[in-house]
């Protein structure tokens, strides 16, 4: 084989895996920033940090598309996907039977629940029967505010929010006697800025399971999954989950 040969090849190559890349799709992804720690802003950066964020990028790069970051309201992330304004969402989505009608899902890739949040002060509260008639804050549109008006029969006081850090300084000045909301982020609240003035209490409600959303009859559904599946087999995903959340728990 001749050297000119040789040459002439490498350069083909090298033109083909150019082609590649810039021939790589972009795809729209939304999320909400308010969702810590899975996505939040920098506000030295401006940059869209956390879990999911992590995650998403690993995906990205092992399914082969490139994508940009589009920051809504939690509430309008389906109707987006539905639309076709954007193709994939991730921001702690639950699996729902509801929500699988309308999306399509990649395999679960976060194992999660229902926790209460109350004041460092509160020992009235310890279970869900205890917020009959109390103030409550949750997420508008998500799965904690639909459990709260159908386990409560006094649910007049359920209040929803449009982000997490507002339900969270409305507990804080007593505007809500508690926020039910998904444990990882009450917990990660109580552990940080709310460290010494709240507490999680009671157990976990509706174990749930997080999946990244694409609109409905995506083909990326195999590459996602597939890409997920490897990161937890190469240990990826592993050390993602415990610079977020500590320790992985056994058979995750």
């Amino acid at each position: 084989m001749s050297t000119k040969w040789l040459k002439t090849l490498g350069t083909g190559l090298a033109l083909t895996v150019a082609a590649s890349a810039v021939s790589a799709e972009t795809l729209r992804i939304a999320t909400d920033p308010s969702f810590v720690p899975f996505e939040m802003l920098d506000q030295e950066t401006g940059e869209m940090i956390g879990f999911d964020m992590e995650i998403i990028a690993e995906v990205a790069q092992r399914a082969g598309f490139d994508y940009n970051i589009n920051t809504m309201d939690f509430n309008g992330i389906i109707p987006a996907l539905q639309t076709g304004n954007v193709d994939i969402a991730i921001a702690g989505i639950t699996i729902t039977e509801a929500r699988e009608k309308i999306v399509d899902f990649s395999d679960p890739y976060y194992d999660s629940g229902l926790r209460i949040l109350v004041r460092q002060d509160n020992n009235d509260v310890t279970e869900i029967s205890d917020l009959e008639g109390l103030k409550v804050g949750s997420k508008i549109g998500s799965t904690s505010y639909d459990f709260l008006k159908k386990n409560l029969d006094k649910n007049d006081g359920v209040t929803p929010y449009p982000g997490s850090s507002d339900m969270y300084m409305a507990l804080m000045s007593r505007s809500v006697d508690a926020v039910f909301y998904d444990s990882p982020n009450v917990g990660y609240f109580a552990r940080t800025k709310g460290e010494g003035k709240v507490k999680t209490v009671g157990k976990l409600y509706e174990g749930q399971q997080y999946g990244i959303a694409l609109k409905n009859g995506s083909e990326w559904v195999d590459e996602v999954n597939e890409a997920l599946a490897e990161m937890k087999e190469d240990g990826t995903y592993k050390n993602i989950y415990e610079k977020w959340f500590g320790p992985l728990p056994e058979g995750k």
